[in-house]
C-alpha cells in the first residue's frame, strides 16, 4: 500500500538507478536511461555458500585460485561479456580461524567467481559453475570433495536485483575508470529535489563497505549543511 509521509530532507540510499530510474517520477530523473546504460559496471559475482562435513587441508582463511589464464576471465567481463569457461575465483575458509562458524571436523566455506554484470544466470547455470570450481579445487588440493558438501546455497546475478535492486546485477557498483573518477561520478545532491541526497556505492566515494559507510555520513553532512540553509532563508 503506498503512503505519504512529509519529510523535511531525504537521503536515498538505495540503488542509484532504481531510485532515480523507479521510483521519482521522470520530470524528477536526473540522469536518462541512455546515460545508465553507458556506464562502465565493475563485475556482478556467483556466489556459493557451501557447508562440508570434512576438513580441507590445504585452504586457510583466504584462498585465490587463479590456476587459469587472467585474460580470458577478464576479457569474458569487459571485452565479450559472458560466463567464463576457466573462472578464476575466492574461497573464503573462516573456519580455519574461528571454530565457532562450524562444528568440528568440518568446514564452511564462501567461494566468489567474478562474473559479468547484466548475464542472465539461473539455478542450472549455478550447477555448472559449482561443479567447475569444485573440480578445480579438488585438482589443486589432491582431495575428493562432492561426496562431502552438506549444504550449498548459491547467490548470483538475479539475486542481487532482487533482492538490493542492484543494476544489472552488479555487486560493486561503477567500474573505476577515469572517466567514472571523482566528479564524474552521478553526484549526491539532487539536481531539481534541494532537500534530497544520495548515498551508496553508486556515488561518491565509492564502492567498498567502508566508503559506502562514507558515503552515508557524507550524505547526512550535506543533508544537514542544506536543511540549515533552508531554515536560514526562511527566517531572515
Amino acid at each position: 500500500v503506498n503512503k505519504r509521509y512529509p519529510v523535511k530532507g531525504l537521503v536515498a540510499s538505495g540503488d542509484y538507478h532504481h531510485v532515480e530510474q523507479q521510483l521519482l517520477p521522470p520530470e524528477f530523473r536526473s540522469h536518462t536511461p541512455s546515460y545508465w546504460e553507458k556506464r562502465t559496471m565493475a563485475p556482478s559475482t556467483l556466489l556459493f555458500y557451501v557447508g562440508f562435513d570434512r576438513t580441507i587441508p590445504g585452504l586457510t582463511h583466504h584462498n585465490l585460485f587463479f590456476d587459469e589464464d587472467m585474460e580470458q576471465h577478464f576479457n569474458s567481463i569487459y571485452i565479450k561479456p559472458g560466463w567464463p569457461i576457466k573462472p578464476l575465483f575466492y574461497v573464503n575458509c573462516p573456519s580455519k580461524t574461528d571454530p565457532v562458524v562450524a562444528p568440528a571436523e568440518h568446514e564452511n566455506l564462501m567461494i566468489l567467481i567474478p562474473v559479468a554484470p547484466g548475464l542472465q544466470d539461473n539455478p542450472d547455470i549455478h550447477e555448472s559453475w559449482f561443479k567447475i570450481v569444485l573440480q578445480r579445487m579438488e585438482k589443486q588440493l589432491g582431495l575428493k570433495l562432492s561426496q562431502h558438501v552438506l549444504f550449498k546455497k548459491a547467490f548470483g546475478i538475479q539475486d542481487f536485483k532482487k533482492d538490493y535492486n542492484s543494476y544489472k546485477g552488479n555487486a560493486y557498483g561503477l567500474a573505476n575508470t577515469l572517466r567514472q573518477t571523482g566528479g564524474l561520478k552521478p553526484s549526491m545532491i539532487h539536481k531539481q529535489i534541494d532537500n534530497m541526497v544520495y548515498a551508496g556505492h553508486l556515488t561518491h566515494p565509492g564502492p567498498g563497505i567502508p566508503p559506502v559507510l562514507i558515503s552515508g555520513r557524507m550524505a547526512a553532512d550535506l543533508l544537514t549543511n542544506k536543511l540549515q540553509m533552508i531554515y536560514e532563508q526562511h527566517v531572515t
